[in-house]
């Protein structure tokens, strides 16, 4: 099915005749014609309807770690995806051009969730991302999605920042094999001034995904100078994902180039992001990295047991490969978390945009 309207779930009626949408904690209240602030679920005919089902902003194949998922399937291509719009306001959003987005135009790609799944197949891939905006948003879309590739034995990848209520999080989750969640900052304050949104749900929704589903999960942080990268707060944010989230979640931190509405600050130093990465190291996750900068160390994993490296990053290409078939360090025989294979993919740091209005070929016969 290919459409840009299809009735939406998860909304109820007022007693002033608005719709109360129910799927994100911003509780859009809507007369008819009016859209969320997320501009893609609308009032139309009494209900709420998805705007941008079947209709993308662009499809390509990316390496794993770019989502960033660093334990999840490693080396492998991911077939990524996105549509436009965004349910939070994110002063320093480095996608703004899509999910900031008020020109359906922008969504120039259609295709139905069977032919994603056919065409990354296809291609190759072990799964598929929902990314470049928040799926949140598009949640029929990317589960309806998420069921064709199942069906395919492909996974399915979220890229979200998890602001989004219990019920509908519950349903999303469940169809999702690996998620990566930005937590943005650590006060409530960066979340109200940054984003016009709130810390809590993102945290009850970390809770939710490492506590209730199967769904392999990574935490991503971008660290802005000035704003959420001081000692106090990363101790914070680091303290709560031990405690919460054990230490065997992915923690990422990310660094920020100036954008969008945030373009008097400054990009984030290399020694800003080591230093958060020690913060958190010493508070006793096993897994941290620094992403968006080149920093084979802070890419690379180490095993907890022994603190030899077992998986070698440089950018987005796998070196050294020390896990076992069964996913254990080969030095000293502990259990490394995450989702692996008996090797690793080989993939690389290619990036394969992909038309679905042409014949698709293997790249193996094309470039890298």
């Amino acid at each position: 099915m290919i459409s840009d309207t299809v009735p939406g779930r998860y909304w109820h009626m007022l007693d002033d005749g608005r719709i109360q949408c129910d799927l994100c904690p911003r509780f859009c209240h809507l007369r008819e014609g009016q859209r969320g602030l997320c501009f893609v679920r609308a009032r139309q005919g009494g209900q709420i309807v998805s705007t941008t089902y079947g209709r993308s902003s662009g499809f390509c194949v990316d390496p794993i770690e770019k989502k960033p998922l660093n334990h999840f399937l490693p080396g492998t291509p991911v077939f990524s995806f996105g549509t436009a719009g965004c349910n939070l306001a994110c002063k320093f959003c480095q996608n703004w051009d899509i999910s900031k987005s008020r020109e359906i135009d922008t969504l120039a790609a259609s295709a139905s969730p069977d032919n994603i799944a056919a065409t990354a197949e296809r291609l190759g891939c072990r799964s598929v991302a929902y990314t470049y905006n928040d799926p949140v948003i598009f949640l029929e879309y990317a589960i309806d999605t998420a069921i064709a590739c199942h069906e395919r034995d492909l996974r399915s990848v979220a890229v979200t920042a998890g602001y989004i209520c219990e019920e509908p999080r519950g349903e999303f989750f469940a169809h999702m094999d690996a998620a990566n969640v930005d937590l943005k900052a650590f006060t409530d304050d960066f979340y109200h001034k940054l984003t016009g949104s709130h810390l809590q749900p993102v945290l009850d929704t970390l809770e939710y995904i490492h506590n209730e589903t199967d769904c392999w999960l990574e935490v991503t942080t971008l660290l802005i100078p000035g704003h959420n990268d001081g000692d106090g707060e990363l101790h914070r944010l680091s303290n709560w994902c031990l405690e919460k989230l054990g230490p065997d979640v992915p923690l990422h931190f990310s660094a920020f180039h100036p954008d969008y509405k945030m373009t008097d600050i400054p990009q984030t130093p290399l020694a800003t992001l080591k230093r958060a990465r020690r913060i958190a190291l010493d508070t006793g996750l096993h897994y941290v990295y620094v992403g968006n900068v080149h920093d084979p160390q802070g890419d690379s994993t180490y095993c907890p047991g022994c603190c030899k490296r077992v998986i070698e990053r440089d950018w987005y290409e796998l070196g050294e490969w020390q896990l076992t078939a069964a996913g254990h360090c080969a030095h000293c025989g502990h259990r490394i978390a995450g989702v692996f294979e008996d090797r690793p993919g080989d993939w690389g740091a290619r990036c394969l945009p992909v038309s679905m209005h042409e014949p698709v070929a293997h790249p193996a016969a094309g470039a890298n």
